[in-house]
């Protein structure tokens, strides 16, 4: 990390003290960094940066970048067509250490005109020089004339983003998702195509391509699950990915009154290199930045949307304090929270026990 441009910060002070205190509480709940394991996390920035609400400050540049500089590699969901404020995050992080992949915009209004990223550490982490987006390939059908043709799939709004990784002795083929949200219900069934459609297609590439032997297949991001009991976790777990059991009892992932699990991260792992630890969380920066408490303090930053609507009407204590949690502070950091898992990646002992076994067998 690198931190000279804290004092150009509006309040270097306050900027500084903030920062000491995301290390301590990522300290306390994200366990260090070591050569044998990897982290990996999964995070919807949200409007990552929209020219419809302004750049993000450079203190709050800082912020999500000592966050993901606990993690080795990380998926970024929710990046705009402008990855001006990627670059200035990964350039926080140090570019002789950190990189960053990210894909195209997807087109049209439901894609919202998004990108998907990958942001990695380069000591630990190695891309594998595999990128692509993914297009459902068409369906075979017959007509009433007994004819074969082909007819075009129905493509997710928001073009999943595959990228390969080597993280030690694994390999991690990775696919970044942003599910559509459509309507409020919890088993929305344009959510469980979406779901169903990008899990079949993984599990059905990983059955049939030679160059998938090596990898384990990890599908990650914004799923917008409600819960673990719902028909679209069971859409993942159909397909024959599994969500590890420690990342089953993790809180919620959403900035809101009602608790929602809507980021995951499954795998469809080789029976051998992929081992995860028991560890994981889901990590709450608004404890400690953007508290609850530190609205008074940004009511300048703010401007004046804090007094007042777009369409002129005053606002009131209570309006205001809805306005600064749910609204300007999450375009600040984001509305959802970053999801980790850790991954044993050295096998060593695991290859050696296997050749002598194989040695001894009669």
């Amino acid at each position: 990390m690198f931190y000279s441009r804290v004092k150009k910060t509006s309040n270097p002070e306050r900027t500084a003290r903030k920062l000491l205190a995301l290390k301590d509480a990522l300290a306390a709940q994200v366990p260090s960094k070591c050569d044998d394991k990897v982290l990996l996390a999964t995070w919807n920035i949200r409007e990552f940066d929209s020219l419809a609400y302004g750049d993000r400050s450079l203190e709050c540049l800082y912020y999500i970048a000592e966050i993901l500089s606990h993690f080795d590699l990380i998926a970024v969901q929710e990046v705009r067509e402008d990855i001006n404020a990627l670059d200035d995050v990964v350039n926080i992080l140090g570019k002789s250490n950190w990189d960053y992949i990210v894909s195209d915009v997807t087109e049209g209004k439901p894609g919202n005109r998004e990108r998907m990223a990958f942001v990695y550490n380069k000591k630990s982490v190695s891309f594998n020089r595999v990128a692509g987006e993914i297009v459902i390939p068409p369906k075979r059908v017959k007509t009433a004339a007994g004819d074969k043709v082909y007819e075009p799939a129905n493509q997710l709004y928001r073009t999943p983003y595959m990228c390969g990784f080597r993280v030690g002795w694994s390999y991690l083929l990775l696919s970044t998702v942003h599910i559509i949200y459509g309507k409020d219900t919890a088993n929305n069934p344009d959510r469980v195509e979406e779901i169903e459609t990008v899990a079949e297609f993984l599990a059905k590439r990983s059955r049939e391509r030679q160059d998938y032997d090596r990898n384990n297949l990890v599908l990650l991001g914004d799923f917008n699950i409600f819960s673990h009991g719902d028909v679209t976790m069971e859409a993942i777990e159909r397909a024959g990915f599994e969500v590890p059991e420690e990342l089953q009892h993790v809180p919620p992932t959403n900035v809101g009154k009602k608790p929602r699990h809507y980021d995951q991260i499954a795998f469809k792992s080789k029976p051998k290199r992929f081992e995860t630890t028991g560890q994981a969380g889901v990590f709450d920066f608004f404890n400690v930045v953007y508290t609850n408490d530190d609205e008074a303090i940004y009511a300048q930053a703010m401007g004046p949307a804090y007094l007042k609507t777009s369409k002129g009407k005053i606002r009131d204590a209570k309006a205001k304090t809805s306005y600064y949690r749910t609204y300007w502070r999450t375009h600040q950091m984001s509305d959802h929270l970053p999801m980790w898992i850790q991954l044993k990646t050295n096998f060593a002992k695991d290859y050696l026990n296997d050749i002598v076994a194989e040695s001894t067998t009669p």
